[in-house]
């Protein structure tokens, strides 16, 4: 498989999703993810994507201003 943006090699690994929802930063670390060995591009599988859709659910209610927190442990 090839990266959508450069055509760069996919390898199994991990990244740091981060997003802001009404302005609180949400960092998830250790994001397992299909990395580009060119440009470091990350794509997430569908299983992947629905978890981090749960983490970030969860955390949006969060009162700091920056909640980080570890794939592999988040509910």
């Amino acid at each position: 498989m090839n990266c959508f943006f450069c055509k760069g090699n996919l390898f199994d690994g991990t990244t740091t999703f981060m997003t802001e929802i009404d302005g609180c930063t949400i960092i998830v670390k250790n994001v397992p993810a299909k990395v580009c060995s060119q440009c470091g591009e990350a794509s997430f599988s569908d299983e992947v994507a629905k978890k981090l859709e749960h983490i970030v659910d969860s955390l949006r209610q969060s009162i700091a201003e920056v909640t980080i927190t570890d794939y592999r442990t988040a509910a």
